[in-house]
């Protein structure tokens, strides 16, 4: 039976307000703000949540003033005090625990680059899968999943059926490398690798033998005699 918490975690149209505020404070541009505005046009609390948060574009004020017909801007300014960013991440992981499956779900596909560097890590498998359907995730990002030992190997193979992160060879080396990426997806990534690379690889004492006896065959064919 599927978990009614994950399938309203996937619209913003019903997203909690705890949700709402944790992306628009870990938002990395202006399209966050826009796409919760047109997804909450009926929710009042949130445009207004919006309106007076101080980092809101303008162009998201004038178009949500609009709607609430309330002026462009606010007739008294509402002072926010700026928390630090250093501890910024704390913060953001307290709010982020006390939030159920689905909201946290909600985050991983939305969220900014803290919000992702926090969830990475949930201990639920599908939030932590979904880190990596995030549209605005890095490739140092990608590659920092791609080297932990600690995510599922559904993590691994997921990146592995990515054929543009595979283009990153820091990505590739790193899946290779990984005593956690099944051989079977491993020895088909080997040839792509340099022969210094190789030679590291045949020296792995960490990554299964049939890996590295695939490094050793490539290298006798590649080495230069």
């Amino acid at each position: 039976m599927e978990n009614p918490d994950i399938l309203i975690g996937l619209d913003l149209s019903v997203a909690s307000r705890e949700v709402i505020e944790i992306l628009i404070e870990d938002a990395s541009g202006p399209d966050v703000f826009d796409e919760i505005a047109r997804a909450n046009l009926s929710r009042q609390d949130i445009l207004e949540l919006l309106f007076h948060y101080p980092d809101t574009p303008e162009q998201i004020k004038t178009y949500i003033s609009g709607i609430l017909q309330l002026p462009a801007k606010p007739a008294v300014k509402i002072v926010t005090e700026k928390k630090p960013r250093e501890a910024r991440p704390q913060n953001l992981l307290q709010k982020i625990q006390s939030l159920s499956v689905g909201e946290r779900l909600q985050l991983a596909l939305k969220g900014g680059r803290e919000i992702r560097s926090i969830l990475v890590k949930d201990s639920n498998k599908q939030v932590m899968l979904s880190v990596l359907e995030n549209q605005k995730i890095t490739d140092s990002e990608v590659e920092m999943i791609a080297r932990s030992r600690s995510v599922p190997e559904d993590a691994l193979r997921l990146i592995s059926k990515n054929r543009e992160w595979l283009k990153n060879y820091a990505i590739t080396f790193a899946l290779v490398t990984n005593p956690k990426t099944p051989p079977g997806i491993s020895v088909t990534l080997i040839s792509g690798l340099k022969i210094k690379d190789l030679v590291l690889l045949d020296k792995n004492k960490n990554v299964p033998e049939l890996i590295r006896s695939s490094a050793k065959r490539l290298l006798t064919v590649r080495k230069p005699r």
